[in-house]
């Protein structure tokens, strides 16, 4: 079994959580050029010890969520994929996996996937309350609940009910790079772990962890705060870990 690697993320001191939102955890593999997939995936950027990080960091969390495209490309799962980390949760009197969560504003998703697949985990999809009635009725036949939200509003909303609703206080944003720039619009992300893997992605459209409509100028750019940086040798990777200023 991998060794546990350094930085340690199983047991991150985190502040009380707001009262309309949960604290929220951002999770990102990127190139050294900044980018975040390599034929349309993060396959192939980081390597497992940036992995087994991820993982980690679920040990904190109540809810996993990906972003609808991140789950049609990659698939979504909140699985920790590992037994002592499944016990560190439960000696917490935690449930043995985190939630998973994804957020649509149309329905279209992809109900063979793990995701609506799976039953030894949890799982909310977040709907906007214009999706169409068909594709309500087909995800909501898949077993996993189905949580309207306000269009237009559908982050903002979500957040919300995550909170005050399904009671969860600590949130794992594992992407894609469009729920990150919502998120970041909000002023509702806190903390940002980015692995930083050793490969040149190169590419004019190939996307980067931030990506939409939202472009933040001089005055309203997010800035961020280094809590941490750690180099691993063997991979050629630097762990970094960051707050925002606010």
């Amino acid at each position: 079994m991998l060794a546990v690697p350094k930085p340690d993320y199983t047991s991150l001191d985190l502040p009380e959580p707001p009262a309309d939102r949960p604290y929220v955890l951002m999770n990102m593999v990127a190139s050294v050029d900044g980018k975040v997939v390599i034929e349309e995936t993060e396959q192939g950027i980081g390597s497992k010890v940036d992995q087994r990080l991820m993982r980690e960091l679920r040990v904190n969390a109540d809810m996993v969520i990906n972003g609808a495209n991140t789950l049609r490309a990659s698939g979504s799962s909140p699985r920790l994929g590992d037994t002592s980390l499944e016990e560190l949760r439960l000696a917490r009197g935690r449930t043995r996996s985190p939630m998973g969560a994804t957020i649509s504003s149309t329905g279209d998703l992809p109900l063979h996937k793990i995701f609506f697949t799976a039953t030894d985990f949890d799982a909310v999809v977040f709907l906007s309350d214009s999706a169409p009635t068909d594709r309500r009725q087909a995800i909501a036949a898949t077993g996993r609940r189905v949580v309207d939200v306000s269009t237009g509003r559908e982050v903002e909303s979500a957040l919300k009910i995550m909170r005050t609703d399904l009671g969860v206080r600590v949130l794992l944003v594992e992407g894609g790079p469009t729920l990150n720039a919502q998120l970041f619009e909000l002023m509702a992300v806190d903390e940002l772990f980015v692995t930083i893997g050793p490969v040149i992605v190169g590419g004019k459209d190939t996307i980067t962890a931030v990506e939409g409509d939202t472009h933040f100028m001089r005055e309203t750019v997010r800035r961020l705060k280094l809590v941490s940086a750690v180099p691993n040798e063997d991979t050629d990777e630097v762990y970094l870990r960051y707050r925002l200023r606010r």
